[in-house]
């Protein structure tokens, strides 16, 4: 079909017209709230980092920053409605480290693709796992607590807060590499199994830091190891797994910003500037400490790489464990 030059024209200008307001809605992001999606109920560690970096956000970017709490079927229903909005940078993921798992546990449920159905911007905290036991195992060392796991193979138990969480995942690749057997026993959440941790109705827990920090520093919980490449400067005292003879085991668990796949790169350069920056700020480190974490920002293409990782690593435990939850 052939038009006119008057009307080729006409339509050129159109489509500029319609590319203009679209480029400088991206230079001047962001103009309304953003909505900052969890998938945890609040008040949980992953809702406490998302209105920490909310706060600081909301200044740096001059636009509230509101937290939705959807939690649900294992952060699938959060991370399925960030998946699936927009890329305009008003519906973001405040994600941890049950995400990389997702496809690991899950193949008929989910509509989204862990990793490629976003971008991935930065990683804002880290909270170690560390191994504690209660009182019905009365080792100090992780010497001594091999020797007690290895005299009764799968006796000993281990509390996790639930089938095919970081905890659960933590506890078998220790046990790969330690060469123990121990009995998992899941909760539904930390708080209970830690509850009976202390009870001593469970012998051990793979727990993130920030879960079980209050316990340990009163003395009703011991920690033994943390699985960090260098020690906690929350538990300075407490040697890594590394230093106590169980090489290559680490098990971080992060916090962090995901966008939809296919957000301009102008505006996630503006959230990672927003993350970095909150990551280095003083006042975060404060906040962070208390709650067992520390500020973490590794961003772009190495956060992704550090997801792929994951995905790939979790999905060969989860092959190895014949562990499904759908």
């Amino acid at each position: 079909m052939h038009f006119p030059v008057r009307t080729t024209a006409a339509l050129a200008l159109l489509g500029l017209a319609a590319v203009v307001p679209f480029a400088q809605a991206q230079d001047n992001y962001p103009t309304k709230p953003i909505r900052l999606v969890v998938g945890f109920p609040a008040g949980g560690p992953t809702d406490v980092v998302a209105r920490a970096f909310g706060e600081f956000a909301a200044r740096a970017l001059g636009q509230p920053v509101v937290v939705d709490n959807k939690p649900g079927a294992n952060t699938i229903l959060a991370a399925e409605a960030v998946a699936s909005a927009p890329p305009d940078g008003y519906t973001l993921l405040l994600g941890a480290l049950n995400h990389t798992m997702i496809p690991a546990l899950y193949s008929n449920r989910v509509k989204f693709d862990a990793l490629r159905s976003f971008a991935p911007v930065c990683s804002m905290a880290v909270s170690p796992t560390v191994l504690v036991v209660g009182p019905s195992m009365p080792v100090k060392t992780l010497s001594e607590f091999l020797a007690a796991a290895r005299a009764k193979p799968g006796e000993r138990t281990y509390a996790t807060p639930g089938s095919g969480s970081g905890g659960h995942f933590a506890s078998e690749q220790f046990n790969r590499l330690a060469g123990t057997r121990m009995n998992h026993i899941p909760y539904k959440g930390a708080a209970q199994a830690v509850t009976d941790l202390m009870g001593g109705q469970v012998d051990s827990s793979f727990a993130t830091l920030g879960s079980v920090l209050a316990q340990v520093q009163s003395g009703k919980l011991r920690a033994l190891a943390v699985a960090s490449p260098q020690r906690s400067p929350l538990l300075p005292d407490v040697p890594t797994f590394e230093e106590s003879g169980v090489k290559g085991y680490s098990a971080d668990a992060w916090y962090g910003l995901l966008a939809p796949a296919g957000t301009p790169a102008e505006i996630v350069a503006k959230l990672t500037k927003a993350s970095a920056d909150f990551a280095r700020a003083p006042a975060t480190a404060d906040k962070l400490r208390g709650l067992g974490m520390q500020p973490q920002h590794t961003c772009g293409g190495a956060f992704t790489a550090q997801l792929d990782g994951e995905i790939k690593a979790a999905t060969k435990t989860a092959r190895e464990l014949d562990l499904k939850l759908d």
